[in-house]
């Protein structure tokens, strides 16, 4: 797992590099860079979408998963538990908005979720080092617009590609077919999105609510293969 490790230590030091160059910005700059963060988070988030729309197999897939996370993720309050927990540890309410965006940018796409896949499979370390690099350079932006708080995302990030490279190193790497990943992509661009137009303020979206959208492609994919397999 040295790919993930390696990962999950380029969000560290980013973040550290971004939030000690936060104590140099100029309060009226913090705006601007929130801005920025919301235009960056829109533009990657549709081009998620948008580029994995095409390659769908399943193309009403993503509107059953967002249908049925917002409903699901409404009905836990994953925002509002997140939400308060953010605000218990004494973090601004910026900053649940900062976590959002950032654990999803770091966890969706192809190299965040084939990359251990071929880490456990092959031991090829390439797509996760390539992610570290962008991921370095990412979260020095998202340290110095949110600070300290966005060290959380290096755990999360740590448990998700660990997750995966344990799936496909003991169980089936064959799980993660193109067809899942293109699916996820188009489910997290979504989210993604949603964070930069909540960073925008043109409107509050409760991004967390819709994480359980994420875990609808895997269901549906999980059960047909169970019907395919009996």
């Amino acid at each position: 797992m040295i790919g993930t490790l390696v990962n999950t230590g380029a969000i560290l030091i980013g973040t550290s590099i971004g939030c000690l160059l936060k104590g140099g910005i100029n309060k009226k700059y913090e705006g601007a860079l929130f801005t920025a963060m919301g235009l960056a988070a829109l533009g990657i988030g549709l081009e998620n979408a948008i580029n994995n729309l095409p390659k769908s197999h399943y193309p009403v897939l993503f509107i059953v998963s967002l249908a049925i996370g917002a409903v699901l993720g409404t009905s836990w309050q994953v925002d509002a538990h997140f939400n308060q927990l953010v605000a218990s540890r004494g973090g601004k309410s910026q900053l649940s908005k900062g976590l959002a965006t950032g654990i999803l940018l770091y966890c969706i796409g192809a190299l965040s979720i084939v990359g251990p896949v071929m880490a456990a499979v092959k031991g090829d370390q390439t797509m996760l080092f390539t992610n570290a690099t962008l991921d370095l350079v990412s979260s020095m932006v998202f340290g110095a617009s949110f600070g300290w708080g966005m060290l959380f995302c290096a755990p999360v990030l740590f448990c998700w590609q660990g997750g995966i490279y344990i799936v496909a190193k003991f169980f089936s790497a064959d799980f993660f077919s193109a067809s899942l990943v293109t699916e996820i992509s188009i489910v997290g661009g979504f989210l993604i999105a949603t964070t930069g137009i909540s960073l925008l303020k043109l409107r509050d979206i409760k991004t967390l609510d819709f994480l359980p959208s994420l875990l609808v492609p895997v269901l549906f994919f999980l059960v047909k293969d169970l019907i395919r397999y009996f």
